[in-house]
């Protein structure tokens, strides 16, 4: 049977912890670099063209952007964060969005798991590494989502694969859940879903 979204809305922007919508249904986190494909694979999951607004310009998002999954029956919230690791904002700028993200991350008492997104095309980089370090680092649960998976061969992405894999063994004992999607080809769709729907019986 297909794993579908039924419904799909926006809820509201926030920057504090006091503006987040009620905690009343399980949550999960999209997060990853600027320009990772974030908008586009949150608007494949949910079949909506623009439910996340999509922009060629890094940065674009600078709130907490809750929207509520399937209101009527196995509803869940997705929030879309902003950005990381984007150059063209000022330091100041930078180290407001990381103090909103991690103060989300570590406050918001109904996040089941964070989706840390990563550039198929890219070997590892070191503030992905980082972020993903310090999710462990504060016991907080993250799968790894790679994005754009269509723009490489599979050859080429098992090599960035394995050389993420070398990467965080170093510091870790065994990696997290990986998917990799495509959300101009709808791949991976289908595995997230799934993935989302089977941890929300855990709430």
């Amino acid at each position: 049977m297909e794993v579908a979204v039924n419904t799909a809305e926006f809820i509201k922007s926030s920057t504090r912890p006091d503006q987040y919508p009620q905690a009343d249904f399980p949550e999960y986190a999209f997060i990853g670099r600027s320009n990772v494909g974030k908008s586009s694979l949150i608007n494949m999951l949910t079949g909506r063209k623009a439910l996340a607004k999509t922009s060629s310009t890094p940065g674009k998002t600078q709130l907490v952007n809750h929207f509520l999954i399937d209101r009527e029956s196995n509803a869940w919230l997705l929030a879309d964060l902003p950005g990381y690791g984007y150059a063209k904002v000022s330091k100041k700028e930078r180290r407001t969005f990381d103090q909103m993200i991690r103060t989300y991350l570590k406050q918001r008492e109904n996040l089941m798991c964070s989706l840390v997104l990563l550039d198929s095309r890219h070997t590892p980089q070191k503030n992905d590494l980082e972020f993903m370090e310090w999710l462990g680092a504060n016991r907080l649960p993250f799968v790894m989502v790679f994005t754009k998976a269509d723009k490489l061969s599979s050859s080429e992405r098992l090599t960035n694969l394995k050389a993420y894999q070398r990467e965080m063994l170093k510091t870790w004992e065994y990696l997290p859940q990986i998917f990799h999607t495509s959300a101009e080809k709808g791949q991976g769709r289908e595995e997230l879903l799934t993935f989302i729907r089977e941890t929300n019986e855990h709430w």
